[in-house]
């Protein structure tokens, strides 16, 4: 009776190539984690820098002011109170850049820096008479 049972047993057949296949998945998996936690940590970023241009220039000082009034918030930090010094100073900034660049610009360049500086003028008005300054 023992052979029949045995005889009833299924056997499993485990493809020891497919092992080695999942194991080295396995470990190129762990190496890209292991990197992209590298470069997090190390202040990493994630795909290709945009070409530097003027537009760049002025959409980053554009955000910072944002930022310093108040209108941009870091996930998870509780809400600042604006900083209007540093409002005043990235519009300046700004305003700076359009001097010195006046003649030298591109009229989608021009037209770029002038509305960033109307909006964030504006901004910055409203704000500072909001917080009674």
């Amino acid at each position: 009776m023992a052979e029949n049972e045995k005889k009833d047993e299924k056997k499993i057949f485990i493809d020891e190539d497919w092992k080695q296949q999942a194991k080295k998945e396995k470990e190129v998996l762990a190496a890209d984690e292991e990197s992209q936690k590298q470069e997090a940590e190390e202040g990493g970023r994630q795909g290709a820098l945009p070409e530097g241009d003027f537009a760049a220039l002025v959409s980053m000082l554009f955000t910072q002011t944002l930022f310093s009034l108040g209108f941009i918030q870091v996930k998870g930090q509780e809400k600042r109170a604006p900083d209007l010094a540093l409002a005043k100073y990235n519009i300046d900034m700004l305003g700076m850049l359009e001097a010195k660049t006046k003649g030298n610009l591109n009229d989608e360049e021009q037209q770029a820096i002038t509305s960033a500086l109307n909006e964030l003028r504006m901004v910055y008005v409203k704000v500072a008479s909001q917080t009674g300054n």
